[in-house]
């Protein structure tokens, strides 16, 4: 079953509140299996290009099947193979902390989360809470 806007908000709801927390002002984006955008929401006070970096963190998780870590440790040890997917999907892929792929419960991917308007640790925090149960 695909992920739904109301899961969907439910995560990006989550995150903002990991966020407000830790007294953080980021956007959250979460995209479905095949990287396109479910929902968005940028908190007040967030950088203006934070929605289309959270968003390019989550396509590129989603497409290729890793969070963002991988995403970047394969871009460090791949550039050339990188590149050329880079070029392939709608928007630029960002490798690196903050996003996380979505599985249901059977273990089959069904989106993903990007976050981005803080430091990287911080925004895989937040990725991480909008994926807690609860």
């Amino acid at each position: 079953m695909p992920l739904t806007l109301a899961e969907a908000s439910k995560v990006i709801d989550k995150a903002h509140a990991k966020a407000k927390q830790l007294g953080l002002k980021v956007a959250v984006a979460v995209v479905d299996e095949g990287g396109l955008l479910i929902a968005l929401g940028r908190m007040d006070g967030a950088t203006p290009i934070s929605p289309q970096l959270a968003e390019a963190k989550a396509v590129g998780a989603a497409m290729l099947l890793r969070d963002g870590g991988a995403l970047g440790q394969m871009a460090q040890d791949r550039p050339a193979f990188f590149s050329a997917v880079d070029r392939l999907v709608r928007v630029p892929l960002i490798p690196g902390p903050g996003s996380l792929l979505i599985k249901k419960v059977d273990g089959q991917v069904v989106g993903a989360v990007g976050v981005s308007g803080a430091r990287p640790e911080q925004d895989l925090d937040c990725a991480e809470a909008g994926l807690r149960e609860g």
